[in-house]
């Protein structure tokens, strides 16, 4: 198995709401490796789209802007923050009005391959995390660890109900469940780089798992792993 200076490459895709963000940034505190969140990526850009009144069908004007299109993450001061064109986003990325555009405009040629070449180039040197619907499948291929983290969609729905009425967002249970099953439809079923398990992807399901039981898991997958590597020398 092929090793990079920094680390492995640790690819962990899934469908929304089975908590791949969380569960990325702790194991990469955890492994002392990078998190690079391409979900917020794909959101900051559909954040920029919509306030450009850019309308999604027109791809010419679609691929001119995001040729200027600029999306990194802020670790300063403690916090992580997402960046968009020098805007902070990271809020107003997570709505669900948003997670249905971000379906949208992810399916979009010129979006995928703009993010992909900053995904790219972000985690190249290894030693990272990276967690989306396609990093084991399109970005990394390669990737030496895969997992593809899912819930059930009630299981999601239930996660993303109480993060957003948390922040005071006016929704329903009912409506945040069936956000989290149309995101589900667009996502596996479009053109370019449909949410699906890589064959060499480990599965695993969090419904009914606390988040320590989840990276307990992963964290074990990973030593064992990099354990083999040593051997293997």
């Amino acid at each position: 198995m092929s090793r990079r200076k920094s680390g492995l490459i640790i690819a962990i895709d899934g469908p929304s709401g089975a908590g791949k963000s969380t569960v990325t940034s702790q194991l990469a505190k955890r492994l002392g490796y990078k998190q690079i969140d391409t979900g917020a990526m794909y959101r900051a850009v559909a954040w920029l789209i919509s306030q450009a009144g850019i309308d999604p069908a027109d791809s010419d004007q679609v691929e001119r802007f995001c040729g200027d299109v600029d999306v990194r993450f802020d670790c300063s001061n403690g916090t992580r923050r997402v960046l968009a064109n020098g805007q902070d986003v990271t809020d107003r990325i997570r709505t669900p009005e948003m997670s249905l555009m971000t379906s949208r405009i992810s399916a979009l040629k010129p979006v995928r391959e703009a993010m992909v070449r900053s995904q790219r180039a972000m985690g190249q040197n290894g030693g990272v995390v990276l967690e989306g619907r396609d990093i084991g499948t399109v970005v990394f291929p390669d990737a030496e660890l895969k997992f593809f983290l899912s819930a059930s969609p009630e299981e999601r729905g239930r996660r993303r109900f109480l993060e957003l009425s948390g922040k005071g967002e006016a929704v329903t249970l009912e409506e945040t469940i069936a956000a989290v099953v149309l995101r589900d439809q667009q996502d596996s079923q479009r053109d370019l780089a449909p949410l699906r398990q890589a064959e060499d992807a480990i599965p695993i399901d969090s419904s009914g798992q606390g988040i320590d039981e989840v990276l307990d898991r992963m964290e074990a997958i990973f030593r064992e792993k990099i354990g083999q590597a040593v051997t293997e020398k």
